[in-house]
């Protein structure tokens, strides 16, 4: 057996469910729209991203019910956001100017009965939606300024939001406060889905990232400190993304406290167009520690960063307890500021040097314990088991594959070489050979 020595790279991975992404605003009224051709325009150029913020703003039904060719214009759009090879961010509003009062249903029951207007539409679209962000109320759909600001308001938007999804894709809120309401948890236990169902798909959105010690209401600090935030973010965002926009140039988003925050609160994503003051700050630091980033600017360094960064550091081809067989096992690594929050599909490939023979095997392990951050240099090893001794005495060569299993995508690793056809070659075996005993 040969193996590989796994060197880690700086590239970028415009892989699922991470990175910078950008802002796309829908008004849903019964007017006929040609989505298809629109939304191909609209994204026209929007090369550099793979995740997709798309406000869909309902102010026109805020008096009753979606109509039904609201209804249908909502599917032509999903339909058509499905086209374009991006995950969303997807958060139903009936306010884009700060003025909620003026365009909130008048009753809950309007906005529950939308939620449920809306379950076939979202059951269709959930492939390609990472996040669901806020529960449809206040300014700019960011839970602030409404009269549904009870906990037993959100707890029933919560609740039909979870049940119209039936848990297929990950929800959001906006404050730490808010989730814990919410979900009636004070901590973020090992076990803590248990207590409440939809604990474990409530994640967080933060548009008021690093803007000040309290990031500007995100965290009340007349009960909790700023401290004692992030470490509940540390804890919640292990199981559940996280992400949402810097604002507000100040001593938070200077590049270097904002490194330590981002991994600490585990940011998957962020607004590539806010606040350009800060972003622009980032791109005039030069990184300067250690390893394969030293000497990249500091906007480039947090792309890298935002989400997962998964990579092979080692591969071993030990001897299995049954003669004839051969433990493959990949151990890996997660750099990045956050976990992958799906387990990924993997895949072992044995093909010949001649390229007609292949043999497929699937393994094991858990890639989601990889939560990055503070605990980027934790490892967990994915495992298969190989019979040899059902192979021809020539050399294979061995691929490894990771699938991210909602989209469909190869997800890239962070290290120097190159995917082939296969996936990452890591190493080859010949049967029947000493070298492979």
């Amino acid at each position: 057996m040969e193996g590989y020595v796994f060197t880690e790279s700086a590239m970028e991975l415009q892989n699922p469910g991470r990175g910078f992404y950008q802002i796309y605003r829908f008004m849903i009224t019964d007017k006929a729209v040609d989505y298809s051709r629109y939304v191909q325009e609209l994204y026209l150029g929007d090369e550099s991203t793979r995740l997709s913020l798309v406000e869909i703003n309902l102010q026109a039904y805020r008096k009753g019910e979606i109509t039904g060719a609201g209804i249908g214009n909502m599917k032509s759009l999903f339909r058509a956001l499905g086209q374009i090879g991006k995950q969303l961010i997807v958060r139903f509003v009936y306010d884009w100017d700060g003025e909620n009062q003026k365009y909130e249903p008048e009753t809950i029951d309007i906005i529950l009965n939308h939620m449920d207007q809306m379950e076939g539409v979202l059951h269709e679209a959930a492939g390609w939606i990472f996040s669901l962000q806020g529960l449809w109320i206040g300014n700019w759909g960011e839970m602030n300024g409404t009269k549904y600001c009870s906990a037993g308001d959100w707890i029933r938007l919560a609740q039909k939001l979870y049940q119209v999804t039936a848990g297929l894709v990950f929800l959001g809120v906006r404050t730490p406060f808010q989730w814990r309401e919410i979900t009636g948890l004070c901590e973020v236990e090992k076990n803590f889905p248990d207590a409440c169902p939809f604990a474990g798909r409530i994640g967080l959105y933060n548009d008021g990232m690093l803007g000040n010690e309290s990031d500007y209401g995100t965290y009340r600090l007349q009960e909790k400190t700023r401290k004692e935030e992030l470490e509940f973010q540390e804890k919640l965002c292990r199981h559940v993304p996280n992400g949402g926009e810097v604002i507000c140039d100040n001593y938070y988003n200077d590049f270097e406290n904002a490194v330590k925050d981002l991994a600490t609160m585990h940011v998957s994503y962020l607004n590539t167009g806010h606040d350009q003051k800060v972003l622009e700050k980032w791109k005039k630091v030069t990184y300067k520690g250690p390893g394969c980033f030293r000497g990249m600017d500091g906007y480039t360094y947090m792309e890298r960063h935002l989400g997962y960064r998964l990579l092979i550091e080692k591969v071993d081809f030990g001897l299995h307890s049954r003669q004839g067989h051969v433990d493959v096992n990949v151990s890996m690594r997660n750099a990045g500021f956050a976990p992958i929050y799906t387990n990924p599909t993997a895949r072992l490939t044995l093909r010949n040097r001649e390229g007609n023979r292949y043999y497929f095997y699937k393994m094991n392990g858990d890639l989601c314990r990889l939560e990055g951050g503070n605990k980027s240099g934790e490892m967990a090893a994915l495992q298969a088991d190989v019979a040899i001794d059902r192979l021809e005495e020539v050399t294979y060569e061995v691929y490894f594959w990771l699938m991210d299993p909602n989209t469909g995508r190869q997800i890239l690793l962070a290290n120097e070489q190159a995917p082939a056809e296969c996936g990452y070659h890591i190493g080859n075996i010949r049967p029947g050979s000493q070298a492979a005993i």
